[in-house]
């Protein structure tokens, strides 16, 4: 990171950022476009599951539901509650990975809808559609007060993907990276756009899902029934992996933003969603003891006899995969002092 820094340094941006974090974001907020995956989805999924794969048509409202990734409601409505937001969008998939054409990733009901195919396009159609009957627009996207923030990475990094080097021929991990910023294309071209928040990898190594056995590490289960090798070596790659994810959004948003002159226009913030694991007990807040290495939901190998532990607000993890209610709450109340310019775990462009 220190390296990072002085490379801005050079390229004489370092004064620029301190200048966008004083002056980032709307004066006023009152609407939220959320792009990614389960940690971002409500029930986009379930209208696929309950349609023969079929997508929602355009000018589907999707229901509000508290029985999402994170066992209650996810990050996106405790943001909608605590900005009294007066629209809120999502467009994210439980499943998806950035780009089929780099980690697909298949479903009982053909691959999972991802970012750049799927997510964006549905967007933009939504984006453009006139309500029938009284011919207003489908979306409320004031410019001034709407921000688009995308969240990817889970699927693309994890098992049946590039952990397992099960990613599309001759794919690397900056593809990946690459299909982040095409997808803002996508979204940018919508036409006024003034606000994007990129989102990065959560310490995926530290998930019970991949983390070592010391670190609450876990075997064959329901997300990777056929888990086996050195868990050590799992947990480590991960780590490698999401350390050059994130460390790419911060060099790749400079270039883009103020080298490149990519999205003129548009202010960037990049926020980092890791300290709740190195700093727990100034987050969870359970009857029983912070907890970061276990997690609150159990189930079998097939995902069935499952049972959950008792006080949910002492765990980071609802399952061995996902963030639980407290995090999400957590992520959301951060995520609003992002769009204020006030949050000291983002990086304003």
């Amino acid at each position: 990171m220190r390296a990072f820094y002085s490379l801005l340094a050079l390229l004489g941006l370092d004064a620029v950022l301190t200048l966008a974090s004083q002056a980032w974001g709307p004066s006023k907020f009152t609407t939220l476009v959320t792009f990614g995956d389960s940690y971002t989805d409500d029930t986009r999924i379930s209208y696929f599951y309950n349609h023969n794969g079929s997508a929602p048509p355009v000018g589907w409202v999707e229901p509000i539901t508290n029985s999402s990734s994170s066992g209650g409601y996810i990050w996106g409505h405790y943001v909608h509650q605590y900005a009294s937001l007066t629209h809120r969008y999502n467009y994210a998939v439980s499943g998806a990975s950035c780009s089929n054409q780099i980690t697909p990733r298949s479903t009982s009901f053909g691959l999972y809808p991802s970012v750049l195919e799927y997510q964006v396009p549905a967007f933009t159609a939504d984006a453009h559609y006139t309500l029938p009957i009284t011919g207003e627009n489908f979306l409320s996207l004031p410019p001034d007060e709407t921000i688009y923030a995308i969240w990817i990475g889970t699927n693309d990094l994890g098992n049946y993907a590039f952990l397992t080097d099960s990613q599309v021929r001759g794919k690397t991990i900056p593809d990946y990276v690459d299909c982040v910023y095409d997808s803002l294309d996508g979204i940018y071209a919508t036409g006024n756009v003034k606000y994007f928040v990129i989102m990065n990898v959560v310490p995926l190594q530290f998930a019970p899902l991949y983390a070592t056995p010391e670190n609450g590490g876990i075997g064959k289960n329901n997300y990777w029934p056929d888990k086996g090798g050195n868990f050590t070596e799992i947990s480590y790659r991960m780590g490698e992996q999401v350390s050059l994810v994130n460390a790419l959004f911060e060099f790749r948003t400079a270039v883009e933003w103020r080298v490149k002159g990519r999205y003129p226009g548009v202010g960037v913030a990049v926020m980092d969603v890791s300290d709740i694991y190195h700093h727990p007990s100034g987050y969870l807040n359970g009857s029983a003891p912070a907890n970061v290495t276990g997690y609150e939901h159990h189930c079998n190998v097939a995902g069935t006899e499952c049972q959950t532990l008792p006080s949910p607000d002492s765990f980071l993890w609802y399952d061995q995969l996902h963030p639980s209610e407290r995090t999400d709450q957590i992520i959301a109340e951060e995520f609003v002092k992002v769009v204020r310019g006030e949050s000291r775990w983002a990086t304003y462009w």
